[in-house]
Protein backbone atom coordinates (compact mmCIF):
# COMPACT_ATOMS: atom_id res chain seq x y z
CA UNK A 1 0.00 0.00 0.00
CA UNK A 2 2.65 2.47 0.99
CA UNK A 3 4.59 1.77 -2.32
CA UNK A 4 1.62 2.18 -4.40
CA UNK A 5 1.10 5.73 -2.75
CA UNK A 6 4.79 6.58 -3.12
CA UNK A 7 4.42 5.90 -6.83
CA UNK A 8 1.48 7.76 -6.96
CA UNK A 9 3.52 10.80 -5.08
CA UNK A 10 5.87 10.58 -7.88
CA UNK A 11 3.56 10.11 -10.93
CA UNK A 12 1.71 13.39 -9.50
CA UNK A 13 5.09 15.38 -9.16
CA UNK A 14 6.24 14.20 -12.37
CA UNK A 15 3.13 15.24 -14.25
CA UNK A 16 3.28 19.05 -12.32
CA UNK A 17 6.99 19.48 -13.02
CA UNK A 18 5.75 18.88 -16.72
CA UNK A 19 2.75 21.31 -16.70
CA UNK A 20 4.45 23.76 -15.33
CA UNK A 21 7.35 23.51 -17.95
CA UNK A 22 5.17 23.36 -20.46
CA UNK A 23 3.41 26.15 -19.57
CA UNK A 24 6.69 28.15 -19.00
CA UNK A 25 8.14 27.24 -22.28
CA UNK A 26 4.65 28.36 -24.25
CA UNK A 27 4.78 31.65 -22.11
CA UNK A 28 8.20 31.98 -23.53
CA UNK A 29 7.73 31.36 -27.00
CA UNK A 30 4.61 33.72 -26.65
CA UNK A 31 7.17 36.60 -25.10
CA UNK A 32 9.85 36.03 -28.06
CA UNK A 33 7.31 36.14 -30.21
CA UNK A 34 5.77 39.61 -29.21
CA UNK A 35 9.66 40.55 -28.81
CA UNK A 36 9.94 40.34 -32.78
CA UNK A 37 7.14 41.47 -33.47
CA UNK A 38 7.73 44.74 -31.35
CA UNK A 39 11.37 45.07 -32.89
CA UNK A 40 9.95 44.92 -36.36
CA UNK A 41 7.58 47.45 -36.09
CA UNK A 42 9.89 50.04 -34.17
CA UNK A 43 12.71 49.41 -37.57
CA UNK A 44 9.58 50.43 -39.19
CA UNK A 45 8.70 53.20 -37.45
CA UNK A 46 12.11 54.31 -36.94
CA UNK A 47 12.45 54.36 -40.68
CA UNK A 48 9.47 56.18 -41.46
CA UNK A 49 10.68 58.86 -38.18
CA UNK A 50 13.56 59.52 -40.81
CA UNK A 51 11.70 60.36 -43.82
CA UNK A 52 9.29 62.75 -42.00
CA UNK A 53 11.90 64.48 -40.04
CA UNK A 54 14.54 65.00 -43.36
CA UNK A 55 11.70 65.71 -46.24
CA UNK A 56 9.90 68.77 -46.81
CA UNK A 57 7.28 68.81 -49.50
CA UNK A 58 7.79 71.62 -52.03
CA UNK A 59 4.34 71.42 -53.81
CA UNK A 60 0.63 70.65 -52.36
CA UNK A 61 0.32 67.04 -52.98
CA UNK A 62 4.01 66.32 -51.55
CA UNK A 63 2.93 68.53 -48.52
CA UNK A 64 0.06 66.68 -47.99
CA UNK A 65 1.70 63.19 -48.56
CA UNK A 66 4.17 64.29 -46.11
CA UNK A 67 1.14 65.08 -43.76
CA UNK A 68 -0.78 61.69 -43.94
CA UNK A 69 2.93 60.01 -43.25
CA UNK A 70 3.13 62.26 -40.24
CA UNK A 71 -0.24 61.00 -38.89
CA UNK A 72 1.17 57.38 -39.59
CA UNK A 73 3.64 57.95 -37.20
CA UNK A 74 1.69 59.08 -34.77
CA UNK A 75 -0.55 56.32 -34.92
CA UNK A 76 2.08 53.75 -35.14
CA UNK A 77 4.04 55.10 -32.35
CA UNK A 78 0.63 54.94 -30.32
CA UNK A 79 -0.04 51.60 -30.93
CA UNK A 80 3.54 50.19 -29.95
CA UNK A 81 3.70 51.77 -26.97
CA UNK A 82 0.23 50.02 -26.44
CA UNK A 83 0.74 46.33 -27.94
CA UNK A 84 0.70 43.70 -25.84
CA UNK A 85 0.60 40.66 -28.19
CA UNK A 86 1.81 39.98 -31.68
CA UNK A 87 -1.49 41.08 -33.24
CA UNK A 88 -1.43 44.73 -31.81
CA UNK A 89 2.34 44.69 -32.95
CA UNK A 90 1.67 43.53 -36.61
CA UNK A 91 -1.01 46.89 -36.68
CA UNK A 92 1.52 48.97 -35.61
CA UNK A 93 3.69 47.82 -38.36
CA UNK A 94 1.12 48.02 -40.91
CA UNK A 95 0.65 51.87 -40.00
CA UNK A 96 4.51 52.17 -40.55
CA UNK A 97 4.28 50.43 -43.62
CA UNK A 98 1.30 52.34 -45.12
CA UNK A 99 3.27 55.73 -43.54
CA UNK A 100 6.22 54.83 -45.96
CA UNK A 101 3.90 54.60 -48.98
CA UNK A 102 2.82 58.05 -48.38
CA UNK A 103 6.65 58.72 -47.87
CA UNK A 104 7.22 57.37 -51.66
CA UNK A 105 4.03 59.08 -52.91
CA UNK A 106 5.55 62.61 -51.74
CA UNK A 107 9.21 61.82 -52.71
CA UNK A 108 7.29 60.91 -56.45
CA UNK A 109 5.59 64.22 -56.50
CA UNK A 110 9.07 66.35 -55.67
CA UNK A 111 10.70 64.16 -58.62
CA UNK A 112 13.08 62.24 -56.31
CA UNK A 113 13.55 58.54 -56.10
CA UNK A 114 11.03 57.05 -54.11
CA UNK A 115 13.25 54.71 -52.63
CA UNK A 116 13.87 51.45 -51.87
CA UNK A 117 10.07 48.87 -52.00
CA UNK A 118 8.12 48.61 -49.19
CA UNK A 119 6.21 45.12 -48.38
CA UNK A 120 3.06 44.98 -49.66
CA UNK A 121 0.02 46.34 -47.68
CA UNK A 122 -3.21 44.14 -46.25
CA UNK A 123 -5.76 44.46 -49.31
CA UNK A 124 -3.60 46.46 -51.47
CA UNK A 125 -3.15 44.07 -54.45
CA UNK A 126 -6.99 43.38 -54.58
CA UNK A 127 -7.79 47.08 -53.77
CA UNK A 128 -6.06 47.98 -57.58
CA UNK A 129 -4.85 51.19 -58.33
CA UNK A 130 -6.18 54.05 -60.33
CA UNK A 131 -4.56 53.71 -64.25
CA UNK A 132 -6.24 56.74 -66.12
CA UNK A 133 -7.40 60.41 -65.11
CA UNK A 134 -11.58 60.49 -64.58
CA UNK A 135 -13.22 63.21 -63.27
CA UNK A 136 -16.81 63.15 -62.46
CA UNK A 137 -19.61 64.79 -60.89
CA UNK A 138 -21.17 63.59 -58.18
CA UNK A 139 -23.48 65.12 -55.07
CA UNK A 140 -22.91 69.07 -56.25
CA UNK A 141 -19.11 68.60 -56.10
CA UNK A 142 -16.73 68.09 -58.71
CA UNK A 143 -14.46 64.67 -58.04
CA UNK A 144 -11.31 63.63 -59.60
CA UNK A 145 -8.64 60.96 -59.48
CA UNK A 146 -5.10 60.23 -61.58
CA UNK A 147 -2.36 57.84 -61.42
CA UNK A 148 -0.04 61.01 -60.79
CA UNK A 149 0.19 63.63 -58.60
CA UNK A 150 -1.29 67.25 -59.47
CA UNK A 151 -2.56 70.82 -58.20
CA UNK A 152 -6.01 68.95 -58.55
CA UNK A 153 -5.41 65.88 -57.25
CA UNK A 154 -3.49 65.70 -54.38
CA UNK A 155 -4.54 63.85 -52.14
CA UNK A 156 -2.81 60.17 -51.97
CA UNK A 157 -4.09 56.41 -51.34
CA UNK A 158 -1.77 53.59 -51.02
CA UNK A 159 -4.53 51.25 -52.22
CA UNK A 160 -6.42 48.77 -49.14
CA UNK A 161 -9.57 48.45 -47.52
CA UNK A 162 -11.65 50.85 -45.78
CA UNK A 163 -14.27 49.98 -43.29
CA UNK A 164 -14.01 46.78 -45.30
CA UNK A 165 -14.68 47.73 -48.46
CA UNK A 166 -11.72 48.51 -51.06
CA UNK A 167 -10.33 51.26 -52.16
CA UNK A 168 -7.92 51.80 -55.37
CA UNK A 169 -4.31 53.20 -55.15
CA UNK A 170 -3.92 56.34 -56.59
CA UNK A 171 -4.14 60.71 -56.79
CA UNK A 172 -7.50 62.40 -55.51
CA UNK A 173 -8.89 65.43 -55.30
CA UNK A 174 -10.23 64.71 -51.78
CA UNK A 175 -9.75 62.06 -49.66
CA UNK A 176 -13.49 60.75 -50.00
CA UNK A 177 -12.43 57.65 -48.23
CA UNK A 178 -11.90 59.63 -44.90
CA UNK A 179 -15.20 59.88 -43.27
CA UNK A 180 -15.44 56.04 -43.83
CA UNK A 181 -12.00 54.94 -42.27
CA UNK A 182 -13.11 57.68 -39.21
CA UNK A 183 -16.83 56.42 -38.76
CA UNK A 184 -15.63 53.17 -39.50
CA UNK A 185 -18.68 52.72 -41.93
CA UNK A 186 -19.53 54.03 -45.51
CA UNK A 187 -22.06 56.35 -45.56
CA UNK A 188 -24.94 56.94 -47.85
CA UNK A 189 -23.94 57.24 -51.56
CA UNK A 190 -20.64 55.63 -51.09
CA UNK A 191 -21.33 52.79 -53.86
CA UNK A 192 -22.84 55.11 -56.28
CA UNK A 193 -19.62 57.17 -56.15
CA UNK A 194 -17.75 54.55 -56.70
CA UNK A 195 -18.88 53.22 -59.06
CA UNK A 196 -19.31 56.41 -61.04
CA UNK A 197 -15.55 57.17 -60.42
CA UNK A 198 -13.75 53.70 -61.25
CA UNK A 199 -16.51 52.29 -63.76
CA UNK A 200 -15.20 50.35 -66.34
CA UNK A 201 -11.61 51.51 -65.72
CA UNK A 202 -8.86 48.83 -65.89
CA UNK A 203 -6.47 47.84 -62.85
CA UNK A 204 -9.68 48.07 -60.68
CA UNK A 205 -10.80 44.86 -60.76
CA UNK A 206 -14.26 44.70 -59.14
CA UNK A 207 -17.08 47.00 -59.33
CA UNK A 208 -20.06 48.36 -57.55
CA UNK A 209 -21.08 45.43 -56.37
CA UNK A 210 -18.46 44.46 -55.10
CA UNK A 211 -17.76 47.63 -53.27
CA UNK A 212 -21.17 47.40 -51.83
CA UNK A 213 -20.61 43.73 -50.75
CA UNK A 214 -17.28 44.34 -49.16
CA UNK A 215 -14.95 42.89 -52.22
CA UNK A 216 -15.30 41.53 -55.63
CA UNK A 217 -13.75 39.88 -58.61
CA UNK A 218 -10.33 40.78 -57.75
CA UNK A 219 -10.41 40.28 -54.42
CA UNK A 220 -7.03 38.00 -53.61
CA UNK A 221 -7.19 34.78 -53.13
CA UNK A 222 -6.24 34.20 -49.42
CA UNK A 223 -6.63 37.06 -48.29
CA UNK A 224 -9.95 36.58 -45.95
CA UNK A 225 -12.32 39.61 -44.75
CA UNK A 226 -11.59 38.72 -40.91
CA UNK A 227 -7.92 38.91 -42.23
CA UNK A 228 -8.50 42.27 -43.48
CA UNK A 229 -6.04 45.56 -41.52
CA UNK A 230 -8.24 48.24 -42.58
CA UNK A 231 -11.46 45.82 -41.18
CA UNK A 232 -10.02 45.55 -38.15
CA UNK A 233 -8.21 48.69 -37.48
CA UNK A 234 -7.90 49.96 -33.78
CA UNK A 235 -8.91 53.97 -33.63
CA UNK A 236 -7.41 54.54 -30.39
CA UNK A 237 -4.04 54.88 -31.27
CA UNK A 238 -4.93 57.21 -34.27
CA UNK A 239 -6.27 60.54 -33.79
CA UNK A 240 -8.31 61.48 -36.95
CA UNK A 241 -10.11 64.17 -35.08
CA UNK A 242 -7.74 66.84 -35.21
CA UNK A 243 -6.65 66.74 -38.97
CA UNK A 244 -8.97 68.46 -41.04
CA UNK A 245 -7.92 67.86 -44.32
CA UNK A 246 -10.53 70.15 -46.31
CA UNK A 247 -8.73 72.71 -43.86
CA UNK A 248 -5.48 71.65 -44.12
CA UNK A 249 -2.99 74.28 -44.48
CA UNK A 250 -0.25 73.18 -46.77
CA UNK A 251 2.11 76.26 -46.46
CA UNK A 252 2.27 75.88 -42.37
CA UNK A 253 3.12 72.60 -42.25
CA UNK A 254 5.87 72.78 -39.70
CA UNK A 255 7.75 69.50 -39.58
CA UNK A 256 10.03 70.52 -37.07
CA UNK A 257 7.29 70.90 -34.31
CA UNK A 258 5.90 67.48 -35.26
CA UNK A 259 4.13 66.18 -32.67
CA UNK A 260 5.36 61.61 -32.31
CA UNK A 261 2.14 61.57 -29.59
CA UNK A 262 3.16 58.78 -27.75
CA UNK A 263 6.43 57.34 -29.45
CA UNK A 264 9.39 58.05 -28.05
CA UNK A 265 12.04 58.11 -30.66
CA UNK A 266 14.99 57.93 -28.12
CA UNK A 267 18.45 57.94 -29.14
CA UNK A 268 17.17 57.81 -32.78
CA UNK A 269 18.87 59.90 -35.71
CA UNK A 270 17.28 60.83 -38.73
CA UNK A 271 20.15 62.21 -39.91
CA UNK A 272 21.95 59.47 -40.92
CA UNK A 273 22.09 58.25 -44.42
CA UNK A 274 21.05 60.38 -47.19
CA UNK A 275 18.68 58.83 -49.87
CA UNK A 276 18.62 61.89 -52.15
CA UNK A 277 16.49 64.39 -49.69
CA UNK A 278 15.92 61.97 -46.77
CA UNK A 279 17.50 59.26 -44.84
CA UNK A 280 15.87 56.02 -45.94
Amino acid sequence: MLILLAILVVVLVVFLVMTFAGRNTARGHRATQLADAKAEARRLIERLGGQVYNLTGTDQASKQALADAGERLNAAGSQIDQAATVAQAQLAKETALEGLYYVRAARTAMGLDPGPPVAELDGQRSAGAVSEDRTVDFDGRRVQASPIPSAQTPNYYPGGRVAGRPVPAGWYSEPWWKTALVAGAWGVGSVLLFDTLFHGMSGVGYDAAGFEGGYGSGYDDGFAAGQDYQGGYDQSGYDNSGFDQGGYDQGGYDQGGFDQGGWDGGGFDGGGGDWGGGGF
